[in-house]
This record gives structure tokens, sequence and C-alpha cells, in this order.
């Protein structure tokens, strides 16, 4: 059984709360201690003997022992007793009142006490709201964020403390997915974009073959190659969302891998576009070993040399080095093409994206993910990419990979 209210959720303002007069009640009961000791260490429970005597003198009982005394002897007695019976008096009553101030301060603190107690009890709940108030806009936002509303944000305003941090870092990670969720929502508009347009084609070409009441073989020829294009062009497009979303899950198992043997492969492969191209090739191939995903990393270094081809132009040229340097295996390809502004290249990573989307039939065939896969697949490896404009135009792009990585030793990625 639990009981309902605020007692069973035992928020952080009532715990603060009660941590702040708990803490007031312990500073005070020492303070209350420490008086107490000190007033009675002051306060005397009896008088001194000179002042009796004083006292007894005074009053004349010492006066009269010497006139009813016969003997010295005698009236040293009765002095002795005179002072004896004002010293127990004397006492007695310095007891008393010191029993009386001491019992007195003792009602007087710990009224006090427990009325400061209560007001520290209420200013501490007034100041833990204060302070916790950042931590519920938190909880609201937090509260309001969700796939369609991430725009909001805290604005945290105030000193720079641990809330400040705290809530500022909030806004950075709902930035962060705000971003995250747009990418995704880009990528798969432009997905189903893409997987659509080579769907039409082949829909279009069977439509306009079939509405033609007598049909030869040669247009049904063409109506097959332009299915099989369109077919072929859904299946590359696949084929890349595939390894994307493979490269953006992780690795898989990991080997030790030559970037030089699997740059060579790609020029290989590459051999007839290159040749139609015209292009000129020159390679620097040195041995560059890294421990990766083989699949991932044989798709990342066709891509590099496949766009390096598609993005050319008609007798441009195309380089390709691979090495190992400063503890890190390295494949470089550059290649002649159109100027790329600076701030373009960038955007060139960027899945679907095409410097010209629009091109007509002699634009170079693409689903814009190439470089999208790159990047992806450098990133689940640990690495770096850099890329940059060439001067006359066209485009270098580096990878650099570790020779090591987490997993090597068992297999995994």
């Amino acid at each position: 059984m639990r009981t309902p209210g605020v007692l069973s959720r035992r928020p952080v303002r009532l715990r603060l709360a009660l941590l702040y007069s708990g803490l007031f009640l312990l500073a005070g009961a020492a303070l209350l201690a420490v008086t107490y000791g000190i007033v009675a260490n002051t306060l005397r429970s009896t008088v001194p003997p000179q002042r009796i005597a004083a006292i007894t003198d005074s009053s004349g009982s010492i006066s009269s022992c010497k006139a009813n005394a016969t003997t010295v002897a005698q009236a040293e007695a009765c002095k002795q007793e005179a002072i004896a019976a004002a010293q127990g008096i004397a006492d007695q009553a310095a007891q008393d009142q010191r029993d009386l101030a001491l019992s007195h301060l003792l009602d007087v603190s710990a009224a006090g006490l427990a009325a400061m107690a209560v007001v520290s009890a209420l200013l501490g709940w007034i100041m833990a709201g204060r302070v916790l108030r950042p931590v519920h806009a938190i909880t609201a936002a937090a509260r309001r964020a969700s796939q369609e509303n991430l725009g909001e944000r805290i604005a945290l305003a105030g000193p720079e403390d641990e809330l400040k941090e705290l809530a500022d870092t909030f806004d950075a990670m709902l930035a962060r997915l705000d971003a995250a969720f747009a990418s995704q929502r880009r990528f798969v508009a432009n997905a189903s974009h893409e997987l659509r347009t080579p769907l039409t084609v082949m829909r279009t070409a069977i439509d306009v073959t079939l509405a033609k009441p007598e049909r030869t073989p040669a247009q049904l020829e063409a109506m097959a190659a332009e299915v099989r294009q369109g077919a072929g062009q859904a299946e590359r497009l696949v084929e890349a969302l595939l390894t994307l979303a493979r490269s953006d899950r992780g690795t898989g198992p990991r080997s030790v891998l030559d970037l030089a043997v699997l740059a060579e492969d790609a020029l290989d492969a590459a051999a007839p576009a290159i040749k139609a191209d015209s292009l000129r090739v020159t390679s620097g191939l040195e041995p560059g070993l890294a421990v990766g995903d083989q699949v991932l990393v044989e798709r990342l270094v066709r891509n590099l040399v496949d766009n390096a081809v598609r993005h050319n132009v008609a007798g441009g040229w195309l380089a390709v080095t691979s090495g190992s340097r400063e503890g890190q295996a390295f494949v470089s390809v550059a290649n002649s093409g159109p100027v790329i502004d600076e701030l373009e290249v960038a955007a060139l990573f960027e899945p679907f994206r095409r410097r010209c989307p629009h091109a007509g039939p002699d634009a170079p065939e693409g689903s814009g993910l190439g470089l999208s896969i790159v990047e992806s697949v450098v990133r689940a490896h640990h690495g770096d990419i850099v890329a940059a404009p060439v001067q006359d135009g066209g485009l270098q792009v580096t990878v650099l990979l570790p020779v090591g990585g987490q997993g090597h030793a068992d297999g995994r990625g």
C-alpha cells in the first residue's frame, strides 16, 4: 500500500526543503549546546568565601559573637558558625538562580530554534522551488518534444551554473534530433522519388507498347531493353540503399585489407567506362593495410573510383594513390571535371545530392548515394575523410582508415 499524494512521490523539492531544515536544526542545536555550556560554566553555583565573610561582617553577626563571647576561642567559633551559615544560604541562592537562568535560556532557545526551524522549512521550500525551476522547464520541454515537434528550445537564461549547462545540453540534443529527423524525412522522400522514377519509366514503356494495335518484334525488343534499363537502375538504387543502411548500422566481421588491392580491383572494374571516355589514369598504389569490413570497404573504394569516372570529362584524367601514413592507411582518388566551389563540397556527401539533378540524357548516371555511402562507411570504421576541389576543375577525396580497431581481435565490428 502506498500513500497517495506528495509524500508517496517524495519530490526533490520536498527532500531539499527537509534537508535544508534538517541542516538548520543540526546547526542550531549545536549552537544551542555550545551557548548552554558557555553560560553554564560562566554562572557560579557558589559564592566566594571572601564575599561571604564581608557580608557576614557587614550584617553584624561577627560583632555580636565578639560581644557575647567570654573567651577568644568562643568568639572565633561563633564567627566560623556565622560564616558557615551564611555560606550555605548564599550557595543555595546562587544555585537556584543559576538553575533558573539556565532553564530560562534553554526554554527560550528551544522555542526560538523550533520557530526558526519552521521558518527555515518554509524558506527551504521556496528556495528549492526557485532552484528547481529550470528542471521543471526541461521536463516540460521533454514532454512537449516529439518526432513532429522538435523545434522548441529551453533557452535558459541566468548564471553559468550546472542547471544552465544541463539546459544548454538538452537544447543541443534537441537540435541534433531535429536535424536527424529532418534528414531522415528528406532521405525517405528522396528514396521514394528515386525508386518511383525507374518504375514509372518501365510502366510507361510497357503501356505505350501495349497500346499499339500491331506490335512489331522490334518494338517489343525496344520495350524490353527500356524495361531492363529501368530495372537495373532500380536494382542499383536498392543495393545502394542496403549498403548505406548496413554501414549506418555498423560494421560486420573485420579482417586485414590492403587498400592498394581494392583500388586496383576498382580500376579494373571501371576500365570500360575509363576507355569510353578516353581518361588518362595515373596510379601510385603502395600497400595500405587497414582493418575493416571487407564488403563495406570494397564498396567505399569502388564508389570513389566510379564517382571520379562518372563525373569526369571526355579526355580528362584520373589519379588513384594509396599507402600508409601516421599509423593510418589511406586511399586518395582525384579526377578532372567541372569546377566545384569549395562551399559545395560538403553538400556532395548528402544523400541523393547531385550537382546537376535535372540534367539531360547526357548527364552522368547515378543514384546520388555514392559519396554518402563513402562517408557512412568511413564513419562506421572511425576513420577520416577529406575532400577538396581541384583548382582546374574536379574533386579529390582522401579516405584514412585506422590500421587496427576495436573488435579486430575477436572478429567482431
